[in-house]
């Protein structure tokens, strides 16, 4: 969840000064957490864009449609204002919105939610980049919407070869639109894997616990959801063993004691000091 988001914010270079990362990140083979924003910038809007999760809050409320999606059109790949226009027409036609030629020149808050959000992958788009970051890009719709965008991006994505980093909590989302997920928990990474492995053979004890939470229609009505007890822990003072340790039905005191290493394969890994297996964790995959 927020340590992914923090990721691609830290990649977008949109996290502010004071703000402490580690770690790395790299793309096409360069390192890019370590590049000087200057050098950075021409990476945005061009090599990798980012798609939020509401567009009311993203896009400027004073500035019409047309205007904001030539933008980057003009400052990253210097089309004209006329080339320009004729780009936008087609990016909101790429991304299903009718009428676009009209929709230019209307502002935010003269479109639905629907509308915006594909307004926001228009403008993510116009430069072809190489990898797209989509931030919870459907919390602020509605089911049916949702389902649209997320058809769309999938689509979008297929269509010009693009890689899709996907931020979001429904796991259902996960199962439906990923090839690989990674499980964060307290600001770490504690599963990676193919997302059919995952799904199958769940070995951290929080993925477990997360499945367990999903909603099953198959349950009689008024079915009591499963929850996980406790709260997250501190990012500002984590503790020493394991991060979910805290709230795990399985910790023991090792757990508790020290932080446990990677573990597993290269292609499925995990933090765990005491993985579960699919036999016998009885994890429901139905929603």
């Amino acid at each position: 969840g927020s340590g992914k988001t923090v990721l691609s914010r830290s990649i977008m270079g949109l996290l502010p000064d004071s703000a402490v990362t580690s770690g790395s990140v790299r793309f096409a083979g360069q390192e890019i957490l370590d590049l000087p924003a200057k050098q950075r910038r021409h990476l945005w809007g061009a090599e990798m864009s980012m798609v939020f999760q509401n567009p009311l809050n993203s896009l400027n409320p004073l500035m019409k449609i047309g205007k904001q999606i030539a933008e980057p059109l003009r400052l990253h790949l210097g089309m004209d204002k006329t080339n320009a226009r004729e780009t936008a027409v087609q990016l909101l036609r790429s991304v299903r919105i009718p009428e676009p030629e009209r929709r230019l020149d209307q502002f935010p808050h003269e479109l639905s939610g629907g509308m915006r959000q594909r307004v926001m992958i228009a403008m993510a788009l116009a430069c072809g980049p190489t990898v797209l970051f989509a931030d919870e890009p459907t919390t602020a719709l509605d089911v049916t919407v949702q389902d649209q965008i997320l058809r769309l991006l999938s689509g979008l994505q297929r269509e010009r070869g693009m890689g899709l980093v996907l931020v979001t909590h429904d796991l259902a989302v996960v199962k439906d639109s990923t090839d690989n997920v990674a499980i964060v928990y307290g600001g770490q990474v504690v599963e990676y894997g193919p997302t059919a492995d995952i799904f199958a053979d769940p070995h951290h004890r929080y993925t477990v616990a997360l499945m367990r939470s999903m909603p099953d229609l198959g349950l009689p009505s008024h079915s009591e959801l499963a929850t996980i007890e406790g709260a997250p822990p501190s990012l500002i003072d984590p503790p020493v063993g394991c991060r979910f340790a805290a709230r795990c039905e399985a910790a023991q005191q090792r757990c508790h004691d020290e932080a446990p290493p990677e573990d597993g394969t290269a292609e499925h890994s995990f933090r765990c000091w005491f993985p579960a297996r699919e036999a016998h964790v009885g994890v429901r995959h139905g929603r």
